[in-house]
């Protein structure tokens, strides 16, 4: 699998990242830190916990992370979430858990498509 494949298969666009990181060395690098970034894991935590503001800087990098990979499907379904997140309120919204559920399928596909990558590179 190449990296173009890589991020066809994650739904991606490789030609915008390589208009952002011009060095395939430096997609494949920061494709790889993925893998290490906690914005995830503290969107989930955040959520579970109720914090609704904490939740949302998590979308929030998330989504920072998702724009400059150029990781277009997952970036779409937590801006979804991050929006519903965005208004100032005591709670987390009911619908946010809902779209949580797409962003962990989003994210893990995602995850597992890198590591296929990584396996047959």
């Amino acid at each position: 699998m190449t990296m173009e494949e890589c991020y066809q298969e994650l739904g991606g666009n490789y030609a915008e990242v390589c208009k952002l990181l011009s060095n395939p060395s430096l997609i494949e690098r920061f494709t790889a830190r993925f893998l290490d970034d906690q914005s995830y894991c503290d969107l989930c935590k955040e959520i579970e916990n109720g914090n609704r503001q904490a939740a949302f800087r998590s979308a929030h990098t998330l989504k920072g992370v998702c724009a400059n990979l150029s990781f277009t499907r997952l970036l779409e379904t937590v801006s979804r979430l991050m929006e519903v997140l965005r208004p100032e309120a005591d709670t987390i919204p009911d619908d946010a858990v809902e779209l949580l559920e797409n962003v962990r399928q989003d994210y893990q596909h995602t995850v597992d498509t890198i590591r296929k990558y990584q396996r047959e590179r």
